[in-house]
């Protein structure tokens, strides 16, 4: 847990300095969406630290909707998520009561409220892009992420695998995350992480380690795989491309083109 908790600290501070670079440009757009993913982290530190489950909390005062509920379990997992394991940690983690049909059309929605009032939200809900910086289907992230935080590639389905393990193991951990939902979440990553264990309920200290452990095998390629397509998506893509992904025509490598004699 500690290295989850060192992480968000590191974060929060990121988030602090960048909100009060906003203000001195007053560039009002960047500072609300960094103050919302501040506010998230800020979140994410005391549901670690304490425990609480803040969809239930939240929801003795009103209703969290989808929206809310997708955003607080991308938020506890710390990487872009098939939209199953999403249901999955906020039912087991966030109390939530999200059910995989009512993510189907969230991203169409997302993008049709963002084209109608750009950054008008403090966050979009967005799918990953993919090496094509095509949207990779039920493949969600956040808005507010740097964007070689939300593109995909050879290795990143796994190494977002491990990440989202070891945020979940870490959260399992901790106080008041012991659940049958999450056991039950925790044994099915285990089992797809060499060395994780295969006891009944798993260890989430075990499981934590053996996902670091691998993960360390694929960060450093996976990180500059990402650099790369960050780069290509912040030359050839707009603000609504960035966010949703373009369409698949419109991403043909410029070597293809060439071959084809430029038609």
């Amino acid at each position: 847990m500690s290295d989850r908790l060192d992480e968000l600290e590191r974060r929060i501070d990121e988030l602090r300095a960048g909100v009060r670079r906003a203000v001195r440009a007053r560039d009002g757009v960047a500072a609300r969406a960094l103050r919302a993913e501040l506010r998230t982290a800020e979140q994410a530190w005391d549901t670690l630290v304490s425990g609480e489950q803040p969809a239930a909390k939240a929801r003795g005062a009103r209703l969290v909707t989808v929206r809310e509920q997708v955003h607080q379990a991308l938020a506890l997992l710390g990487a872009p998520a098939q939209a199953r394991l999403v249901v999955a940690v906020s039912g087991a983690f966030l109390a939530g009561t999200i059910r995989s049909s009512q993510l189907t059309s969230l991203r169409r929605d997302e993008e049709r409220s963002f084209r109608s009032s750009p950054f008008g939200r403090p966050y979009y809900l967005c799918a990953a892009l993919t090496d094509r910086l095509s949207p990779a289907r039920g493949y969600l992230t956040v808005s507010t992420w740097p964007v070689r935080r939300r593109v995909v590639g050879p290795l990143s389905p796994r190494v977002d695998f491990l990440t989202c393990a070891i945020s979940i193991a870490e959260h399992a951990a901790g106080p008041g995350g012991r659940s049958p939902e999450g056991e039950r979440l925790l044994v099915r990553m285990a089992r797809n992480i060499p060395g994780a264990g295969d006891e009944v309920p798993p260890d989430p200290a075990r499981v934590a380690e053996a996902a670091r452990r691998e993960l360390a095998v694929h960060a450093e390629r996976d990180a500059a795989d990402r650099e790369e397509l960050a780069g290509r998506a912040g030359a050839q893509l707009d603000d609504v491309a960035r966010l949703f992904g373009a369409a698949t025509l419109t991403t043909v490598p410029r070597s293809v083109t060439a071959m084809r004699g430029g038609r």
